[in-house]
């Protein structure tokens, strides 16, 4: 999970709280719904994506801030109409989740 994701940083992520966060993420996700998919962040995010480095001018990969990665999404949205994301898998760290997903092109991404 990305720095600034909503699931409390006061304890442990357990596999109950992680699918739970997962189904949520990709439904607001597969309805489009950038408020409900921006819900899952702090304010003080930072997110990294090889795709944020294409889409934003001059960036390095790296969206600091909700308003800054409301405007990431909001313009990927608008160049990916057909965006559908398929969970693969939920895999659980200490304080740490990844969801693994195939996208609308068949590729996986964690």
């Amino acid at each position: 999970m990305a720095p600034g994701a909503a699931i409390s940083h006061d304890r442990r992520v357990d596999h109950s709280d992680a699918a739970a966060f997962a189904d949520d993420w990709v439904t607001a996700w597969n309805s489009h719904d950038l408020d409900r998919v921006l819900s899952h962040f702090t304010d003080d995010v930072v997110f990294t994506s090889p795709v944020a480095a294409r889409f934003l001018d001059g960036s390095d990969g790296v969206v600091r801030g909700k308003a800054a990665l409301r405007a990431y999404w909001a313009e990927g949205l608008r160049r990916i109409p057909d965006l559908y994301f398929e969970v693969v898998g939920v895999y659980v760290g200490v304080y740490t989740l990844a969801i693994n997903y195939r996208n609308q092109l068949g590729r996986l991404v964690t």
